[in-house]
């Protein structure tokens, strides 16, 4: 696809990375043209300096012949009308605009053709806002993310000695987790040199504390799959929020009714906005996140979850470290650049969480080709997790009315879970832990984990119908 990303900051330079990876001619448009120079050092793009709210510039990135607009500038205005430009102007097909402000909902008229004409919005605060709260729900899990519309979720959880699957195989689960379907699509393990290494996942696959595991499972199933793994821990009743910006205060805001919330930022006019956005129970604390003194006033060791958000990468690894030494149950830090999110892996910082991560799935699945519902992004950008849908027939379709074993499906990538629709008495989903003889069926969504990003293109295929075929 030829693609127009606006925005060469933290956003916009991984998605440039993430799409050029998968061979998309990418051009991306800038005011900064020593920034641009940079990712063209670096890859496989081209870039054109200036504003992208301009026709010439448009023109000049190949707007006549692009497929996609991504606009993820700072400014919301910005990529409100960059989006409107290209749309009446150049008739690009897609376009899709990083919006932060909550005025301007996905569905609402101002997005239409005769608005703004934007196709998606995507909101980098509020993929975070949701991806938090998760974990506040599930505080066991490194990672939970929903497909076929919340009836399936992916789990990533750290194995631990306790629980009841620990040290077993796999194939010892319907006696240690009865009445419980799920699928083990991969366990990764580190070795003594501290190298993660996937392994396969079938019935002799033993689980050891320490594996970081991927389970498919339904929804409702998710909090016995957990117990499955590690023990349980308690309910995540006090919070602590290092940063009180975007993604601090909507987190704030979200979990107030139910958290005891300390939200700690360094600015006071910041300080007193917040205290005005936040009820009265919320304790708004000026001061610095890494103050050693400051968290252990404020009981720091009580924390059941510590949330460094600041904008500063070392001041959020550096204050998860200091709290988790000082007794915070656990500690999870906003990192942007990739390079630290590594090295912080297998430290005592929890969950090192990407901003750039979190919406890179939901401009993935405009991407993709075939019917893709849903993708999300892996350890940190090396594998994917993706909901197709199968359409058409037998003879159209690579998939329909053929059997599991029948796929060609890459080494290594599984179909973890299938979500059929059911027209009985009543309309109801259903969902599929398949075995080697399932058969995929028309409309089924089939969900996907692929250990390798390369081999996506292959599944994209794999659920393309001919070109004869009318949806």
């Amino acid at each position: 696809m030829n693609i127009i990303i606006l925005g060469a900051g933290r956003v916009g330079e991984s998605v440039a990375e993430s799409l050029v990876s998968e061979k998309n001619d990418i051009t991306v448009i800038d005011t900064n043209p020593q920034r641009l120079r940079e990712l063209e050092d670096r890859l496989d793009l081209r870039g054109v300096p200036g504003n992208g709210i301009q026709p010439s510039v448009l023109e000049a990135a190949g707007a006549r012949d692009a497929d996609m607009l991504i606009a993820c500038a700072p400014l919301d205005e910005t990529n409100l009308v960059c989006c409107k430009v290209a749309h009446d102007v150049f008739n690009i097909p897609t376009t899709i605009a990083r919006i932060r402000s909550p005025e301007f909902p996905n569905d609402g008229p101002l997005m239409s053709n005769e608005g703004f004409a934007v196709d998606q919005v995507i909101c980098p605060e509020e993929s975070l806002t949701s991806y938090i709260r998760k974990l506040i729900e599930y505080p066991e899990a490194l990672q939970v993310l929903e497909f076929a519309r919340g009836t399936v979720s992916l789990i990533a959880v750290r194995a631990v000695t306790g629980g009841p699957m620990v040290r077993h195989v796999i194939s010892e689960l319907p006696q240690l987790v009865p009445n419980v379907e799920m699928r083990f699509v991969a366990i990764y393990r580190t070795d003594e040199l501290g190298q993660d290494h996937q392994l396969v996942c079938d019935g002799t696959t033993r689980i050891e504390p320490g594996d970081e595991v991927f389970v498919l499972a339904a929804t409702r199933d998710i909090r016995r799959v957990l117990d499955a793994l590690r023990r349980r821990d308690e309910p995540v009743r006090r919070v602590m929020i290092a940063g009180g910006g975007r993604v601090g205060l909507r987190l704030a805001r979200e979990i107030q009714d139910d958290c005891h919330v300390k939200v700690i930022e360094s600015n006071l006019s910041r300080c007193e906005y917040l205290t005005t956005q936040l009820h009265s129970e919320a304790l708004v604390l000026q001061g610095d996140s890494t103050d050693e003194e400051l968290l252990e006033t404020e009981n720091v060791q009580d924390t059941d979850l510590f949330l460094a958000l600041t904008s500063d990468d070392e001041d959020n690894i550096m204050a998860c470290l200091l709290a988790k030494r000082m007794g915070a149950r656990r500690v999870l830090a906003l990192i942007n650049r990739r390079a630290y999110a590594d090295l912080v892996q297998g430290t005592q910082i929890d969950i090192a969480l990407s901003p750039a991560q979190t919406v890179i799935g939901e401009l993935l699945a405009y991407v993709r080709r075939g019917d893709v519902e849903a993708v999300y992004s892996l350890r940190r950008g090396a594998a994917e997790a993706l909901e197709a849908v199968a359409h058409g027939d037998r003879k159209s379709s690579k998939v329909v009315g053929r059997r599991i074993d029948e796929l060609p499906l890459p080494s290594g990538a599984q179909i973890g879970a299938i979500v059929r629709t059911i027209h009985d008495a009543e309309v109801y989903q259903r969902v599929i832990i398949p075995h080697h003889d399932t058969v995929i069926e028309t409309d089924d969504h089939v969900i996907v984990f692929v250990p390798r990003k390369r081999m996506v293109r292959e599944i994209e295929k794999l659920f393309q119908v001919s070109a004869t075929f009318m949806f």
